[in-house]
């Protein structure tokens, strides 16, 4: 946990801004929510002209969205840094201008997922949860934290 999916339109993102917005959004929530960076995955969705709709008509194809399921337990200005850090950095990823990226952070309880074959912990816990995983285990966790930093 996180999970964050982009959505936008087909043909919308570059296969290097996806990796760009990727790299961004695991360094933003690790940075901002204080958690290690191997938790953060990024999902891209594509839609077609037709799957869009804003007010009832065919949406902007500029639009990227960004949904985020994280874990509950983060104060308010946590959570506002970290919606703002993403709409800024990814509209500057895409070319596009801050309102076209619309952000979204669902809060799930730690207790309610599963991650790696354990329970996930509440922020602030992840060194002794990480601790009670299998060796093997923590050892690729930690080559992922290690590969996703700049």
């Amino acid at each position: 946990m996180p999970t964050y999916v982009c959505f936008a339109a087909a043909d919308r993102l570059s296969p290097e801004q996806k990796g760009r917005i990727a790299q961004t959004i695991t360094r933003v929530h690790a940075e901002e929510a204080r958690a290690p960076s191997y938790f953060a995955e990024v999902i891209f969705q594509e839609f077609g002209p037709s799957q869009y709709f804003l007010g009832g008509k065919p949406g902007p194809a500029t639009q990227v969205w960004i949904r985020g399921d994280i874990r509950a337990g983060r104060t308010r200005e946590q959570r506002a840094s970290l919606l703002l850090r993403l709409a800024r950095e990814v509209a500057a990823l895409v070319d596009g201008a801050p309102e076209d990226v619309w952000v979204y952070l669902n809060e799930l309880p730690a207790e309610n997922m599963v991650e790696y074959g354990a329970i996930l912990p509440p922020p602030g816990g992840e060194e002794a949860w990480f601790l009670g995983l299998p060796e093997p285990l923590r050892a690729r966790l930690t080559r992922l934290g290690q590969d996703a930093r700049p």
